[in-house]
This record gives structure tokens, sequence and C-alpha cells, in this order.
């Protein structure tokens, strides 16, 4: 078997390369897309390995295994929060983490807002919406995220900088476009009624299975974990 660097380096050049393809086919710079390397079920030697090939932005789901890889690991990454968000362990995230892209709930969306201000904080988010229709799947609807987006706006201790949300588990990528596209034209329905100060330039959609698709429909954030370890065991999941 391939040395571990090797073997890291080899998935990371083929992801990049497929992200660079995708904005080709796409019409878009390749810049306009960040690779966020899914680490919530890697061994820390495995990211720490990643950190040293270039990987700055990296992504965790549980709030404990954030806090404790940003404090051990370098300074200058950005730590995304991709996972569910308890009210409870809010002050605790918004001090790691560069992007929280769960924003589920207006109860949540107040939390963060009022632990913001007493913080001294302001905590760039995206707000998830479920657009699949599964009832596994957390996020907003989108009739309740329309009806719900004027008073969404008004708390001013966190930043919204864009959507996301997560496509059907199935085989074929494809069945992902309807999604990805619906929530790129969501965001523009939102960002014509928003107040100037928000702007909506990130879109959080594709994982390890349809981040191409999710390229060629607008995504800015593409979260990948299973594909960065292949071949190395257990399974980063996204």
């Amino acid at each position: 078997m391939e040395d571990l660097a090797g073997l890291l380096h080899k998935n990371l050049t083929e992801i990049q390369n497929r992200i660079r393809a995708a904005c080709i086919r796409a019409d878009r710079d390749p810049t306009s897309v960040t690779l966020i390397g899914v680490t919530k079920y890697a061994r820390l030697d495995w990211v720490s390995e990643l950190i040293k090939l270039g990987c700055r932005d990296l992504a965790e789901s549980r709030t404990q295994q954030l806090v404790e890889r940003a404090e051990l690991l370098s300074s200058d990454l950005h730590w995304h929060f991709i996972g569910p968000l308890q009210r409870n362990k809010v002050r605790r995230t918004i001090q790691y983490s560069h992007l929280i892209h769960s924003l589920d709930s207006e109860k949540l969306l107040k939390t963060i807002d009022r632990i913001a201000a007493e913080s001294d904080l302001k905590p760039r988010v995206l707000i998830e919406v479920n657009l699949s229709g599964e009832a596994n799947k957390k996020g907003f609807q989108k009739s309740e995220l329309l009806r719900l987006w004027p008073s969404l706006c008004q708390n001013s201790h966190l930043q919204i900088s864009g959507l996301m949300t997560m496509a059907p588990h199935v085989d074929d990528p494809e069945a992902a476009r309807p999604v990805f596209r619906e929530l790129s034209e969501l965001r523009d329905s939102l960002q014509a009624i928003s107040p100037e100060q928000i702007k909506l330039q990130e879109l959080s959609m594709g994982m390890s299975g349809d981040f191409e698709v999710g390229i060629e429909e607008g995504a800015t954030l593409v979260r990948v974990g299973s594909a960065l370890f292949e071949g190395l065991g257990t399974s980063s999941g996204n």
C-alpha cells in the first residue's frame, strides 16, 4: 500500500483536477470554488498530512472535536462546522468556526445572534435548506424560509453569507442537479429581497459523490471527505 502522504496527495490532486474540470464545463473560474476537507471521521495524522499538502479549509460535525483540533493544529486554518448544532454548544462553536453551514431553524439563529452579541463576535453562517423533502434531513423548508426571511435578516450580530443543502443519497449524481439548481435559484430570489448589507455569496452544496454537479450548478463550497481519504480505511463520510 502507498504511504500516507503519497495516497493523500494522489486523492487530493484527483479531486482538485475534477473541480477544475467541472469549473471549465460551467465556464467558471476554478478559484471561485473552495474545497472543504471533511475530517470528522479522519484520524489526526491523516488530517495533519492533509494540512501539509495545502488543504486549509477543514470541516467537523461535532463541537468537541472541532475545538480540540482547532486548538491543536495550525492557527491559520479555516474550520467549518457542518453538523447539527445544539443551542447549548453555540458559544464554543462560534469561537472556533470560520463558517457554520447548518443554521437550520429560527430558534438557532436567534440563539447564535444573542450569544454573538454577548461574545463580541460576528459569526458567518449559512442557512440550511431542505429541498429534497426527506424527513430525515434538517433545514428550513423553502416556503418557510421565504416567509421568515425579512425577520431573519434583522438579526444583526451574525452574518448570513449564503445557503447550504444536501441532495438525496442516490447512486446517480445527476439526481442531485434539480436540488442544487433550486438552491441557486432560491439564493437569487432571497438576495433580491435582502437588505443591502446581506450578501449571499456562498452556496455550500456537493459532497464526494456529487460535488461536480454542485459546481456546475453554482456551488462555491464543496464538502469532500470519503474521496479524500479513500484507501486509508475508515471513511470520512461526506
